[in-house]
């Protein structure tokens, strides 16, 4: 059970378990200590029960129809009535609406209120996370028309009072599979001071012209708050006909928007900016991969069919190095990672799975876009309005203390100080990169760091290094950079722009101010420094950054349950063959194992890697082998055999073969030992005492690990406000 005063998570043994439900808010007592030294506690009451469908496949068994809940959280079946299954068929996938709760003595009771298909429909994952995480997936109908009655282009009445700007290159740069277009940019030299330096100009999309507050289409996208993106599919924050249409700065066409022009120095220093609407004309819409190749070589096919904007290009690729140098001098941090995308077939299955390469061409535009957001939350500062920040604060003190030990343990010979500055984790990241376990490294720097939060407290941006932070670049799917784009309207119109926080005339209104007045009563993002209490208004924005930052975390779930599902589906059809892989995690139960040709993560439970006892060493994050001294931890070489794959569960078992062997007998000759004959098959792992079935449960696939910390962290975020991402 998560606490809301974010202090150790309360055990609820079975007994106390059999009447409630995943996602009930109950009031406990802690009764005792168990055996793992966990608190353990009673349920008192039931505080809350929240209306959720549950989602499972249909069965019949012994005469009884039941629902068993696709997520494993909920750890009772349903009943369903003779007359309450509907449609549906046995082994279907359907959606349960209880009718009656759970009881000590009796199992909860449902009817099923959709049937979404068979287990192995194409987008049968999608439909299930959609409903299992509540992501919203389907537009009032409201929403729609209000949508529907705008209209096709820009018109001229639209274009009064904006800088015409059509006369601009301003061109487009995004992936190949792209289909909205927040962003446009144009770079010309230009005197800065008395040097040279750059004119930047980034133009975003300005959905705030359509989307008025409280409208609609406005209470539509703040309850998504993001667009939700799947392998195949997106679920949109906006409807089509903005997202991908009126909104979309589309090549060709007329586009209004909203510009960040910059004067940047030589040094990568922003020397001034300026933000006005305008109406813009896209001259053109380049691909990552397109641009990349233009700035590899000018003399190439792709340069040919673009020559008219190879300069214009350039002189992007020039303002990019200068913000690069400007980057490395305040010392923001930038480790490089391996991101994967999934490519399916057209029935959805894998067909493979790649990692992503970042190119020139993403770091030039992910420069402009961060000098953007910089200066937006500079204007929002100065202009003394309230607005959301992007938030990144240091590591805990806890996280501190596990890295300098780590650090200390693996003999890197530097660390970090107390208040320590994003500098000293990219000055370690530097100073280990040519090493063997570089990759170790860097990823317990990368664990160390918190993850970013919306909030209208400015803390400053710890992974970037700036003092302001906040987003400007994405309001087509993000629902922050509208409000942010109200804001900056509002400074430039010498007006405020209000919140609904209280009920004022019109339905609309009402229904938006309703779901925001029903956030305020949580805490602050952060303690205020001052005594008195934050004003209607100040809640009313940590409102909307607390909902946005948990919407946000919403989706990452989602599309991670997603990728898992698929991942899963994948692998059972290579069970019993054989990978190479690395060890990207180290527990007490197990090494978690990364394949270097699929890129899929597994965990080798601590049974499989031999029949000797096995200690998690916290300092390194490393098990170690207390007879041979065999050492896994993060970085490790490993050769593994896809032994099980659990869909339901989305757990990936492989057991180690030939390597583990190898690498035992290597450690005991080094420590003068004769080598083992043979393996034993069972490992004796007398510290935890687990029993094979309770180390199961707690032998999560990473993916689900992390989904198990981020609900943790966003559960402590609605009492702390403490979670965070770029």
């Amino acid at each position: 059970m998560l606490r809301d005063d974010g202090d150790a998570d309360i055990y609820l043994p079975p007994n106390e378990m059999r009447a409630v439900l995943h996602k009930d808010r109950v009031k406990a007592r802690v009764v005792r200590q168990d055996r793992r030294g966990r608190p353990e506690g009673r349920v008192v009451e039931i505080v809350e029960r929240p209306e959720q469908p549950i989602i499972g496949r249909l069965l019949h068994e012994g005469g009884v129809w039941l629902v068993a809940p696709e997520d494993k959280r909920y750890g009772q079946d349903v009943l369903i009535p003779k007359g309450a299954t509907g449609p549906a068929k046995v082994g279907q996938v359907v959606v349960v609406q209880l009718t009656e709760p759970p009881a000590l003595f009796g199992q909860p009771v449902g009817r099923v209120k959709e049937v979404l298909g068979e287990i192995d429909d194409p987008g049968m994952e999608i439909e299930i996370a959609v409903r299992k995480y509540g992501v919203p997936h389907e537009f009032s109908e409201a929403c729609l028309a209000q949508a529907k009655a705008l209209p096709d282009k820009v018109r001229a009445t639209d274009k009064r009072g904006r800088v015409d700007l059509t006369d601009i290159p301003l061109v487009t740069i995004d992936g190949e599979d792209a289909r909205d277009f927040d962003d446009a940019v144009y770079c010309e030299p230009a005197k800065v001071g008395r040097t040279k330096g750059w004119r930047l100009l980034v133009a975003i999309a300005d959905v705030s012209h359509y989307v008025q507050t409280g409208s609609d289409i406005d209470i539509d996208a703040y309850d998504r708050a993001t667009s939700v993106y799947f392998p195949r599919r997106v679920i949109p924050m906006l409807p089509e006909k903005l997202s991908n249409g009126l909104c979309s700065l589309n090549p060709e066409v007329d586009r209004l928007c909203m510009v960040c022009d910059m004067l940047v120095t030589s040094a990568g220093e922003i020397y001034a900016y300026q933000f006005y609407p305008a109406v813009m004309f896209s001259h053109a819409r380049f691909t990552y991969t397109e641009v990349a190749a233009i700035l590899a070589n000018t003399r190439g096919p792709e340069a040919a069919k673009r020559k008219e904007r190879v300069k214009d290009l350039l002189n992007l690729h020039d303002v990019y190095r200068a913000l690069l140098k400007a980057r490395s001098v305040r010392g923001a941090v930038d480790f490089e990672t391996t991101e994967t995308q999934i490519i399916c077939d057209d029935a959805g299955r894998i067909e493979k799975i790649v990692p992503r390469v970042r190119t020139e061409a993403h770091r030039l535009i992910e420069e402009a876009m961060l000098a953007a957001n910089v200066c937006s939350a500079d204007f929002i500062a100065e202009g003394k309005h309230p607005g959301l920040f992007r938030v990144h604060e240091g590591p805990t003190p806890e996280k501190k203390e596990i890295l300098r030990n780590y650090l200390k343990a693996m003999g890197v010979g530097m660390s970090i100080s107390d208040d320590p500055r994003p500098a000293e984790f990219q000055a370690v990241a530097e100073a280990t990169k040519d090493r063997p376990d570089a990759q170790q490294i860097h990823t317990m720097l990368l664990r160390s760091m918190q993850q970013a939060i919306y909030t209208p407290i400015n803390s400053g941006h710890f992974g970037l290094a700036y003092e302001a932070y906040t987003h400007f670049t994405s309001p087509i799917r993000r629902y922050p950079d509208l409000l942010v784009h109200r804001v900056i309207k509002a400074i430039l119109g010498k007006t405020k722009y209000q919140l609904p926080m209280l009920p004022t005339p019109g339905e609309a209104h009402a229904k938006l101010a309703k779901r925001l007045a029903s956030r305020v009563k949580v805490p602050s993002a952060k303690p205020q420094k001052a005594s008195v209490a934050p004003s209607k208004e100040v809640m009313a924005w940590e409102a909307a950054g607390l909902h946005c930052s948990a919407n946000e975390r919403r989706a990452d779930e989602a599309s991670r349950d997603v990728e898992a599902w698929l991942k899963c589906k994948y692998m059972r059809e290579h069970l019993g063959e054989e990978y190479g892989g690395v060890v990207t995690a180290a527990t007490t139960f197990g090494i978690f194992v990364t394949l270097d040709a699929m890129y899929v993560e597994g965990l080798v439970h601590i049974t499989e890697l031999g029949g000797e006892y096995f200690k998690f060493d916290e300092a390194r994050q490393e098990l170690r082998g207390e007879r041979t001294g065999i050492r896994y931890a993060i970085g490790s070489r490993v050769r593994v055999q896809v032994s099980r794959v659990d869909l339901d569960g989305r757990k990936i078992d492989f057991r180690l073969v030939r390597e583990g062997e190898e690498l035992t007998s290597r450690a005991l000759k080094d420590k003068g030992l004769p080598s083992p004959t043979g393996v034993p098959a069972k490992a004796a792992d007398k510290r935890s005492g687990r029993k094979k079935s309770e180390a199961s449960r707690s032998a999560q696939s990473p993916i689900q690990a992390l989904r198990s910390a981020v609900k943790k962290a966003t559960s402590k975020m609605k009492g702390k406000g403490r979670t965070a991402r770029r």
